[in-house]
């Protein structure tokens, strides 16, 4: 006679968790990318709300900025679809993109100063959120539950 035993609570807990926190990396993705397509929208049509700073390290023009800003954004509109249906390929490519956001926060730093700080810090936490569960603790859309 075989008997079935009950999943591990720990094993659920921490397999909410992770979902948990993989969705609100989605979300915080889709907002930051929503954002990022307005501020590169925003960029191009050289509205007066950039501040220029003179002698700044990195100068790069403002329209550039814009559609370096307006294809991350939709990049990485994009890929939180895909994390919200638990794809691989869309862990990867959030931290790729979440860390080119960083890059490009930095270098923007004198144009938008408090945003590009905030976006940092928001990225950063993207990343740890996309690397720090296993892929078997992540829960997948369509998967069967346990114990059938």
């Amino acid at each position: 006679m075989t008997t079935t035993t009950p999943p591990d609570s720990a094993r659920t807990s921490l397999r909410e968790r992770a979902t948990g926190v993989t969705v609100f990396a989605a979300i915080m993705l889709m907002i930051g990318g929503i954002l990022d397509i307005m501020r590169g929208i925003a960029e191009i049509a050289a509205d007066d709300i950039f501040v220029s700073t003179r002698n700044y390290v990195f100068a790069f023009d403002l329209t550039a900025w814009g559609w370096i800003h307006l294809t991350l954004g939709v990049v990485a509109f994009v890929v939180s679809f895909g994390l919200f249906m638990g794809s691989t390929w869309a862990r990867v490519l959030g931290v790729g993109i979440a860390g080119l956001v960083i890059i490009a926060h930095f270098l923007s730093l004198p144009y938008y100063p408090v945003w590009s700080i905030i976006m940092i810090a928001v990225s950063g936490f993207i990343i740890w959120a996309l690397c720090a569960m296993r892929k078997d603790d992540v829960f997948v859309p369509f998967e069967s539950p346990p114990g059938m």
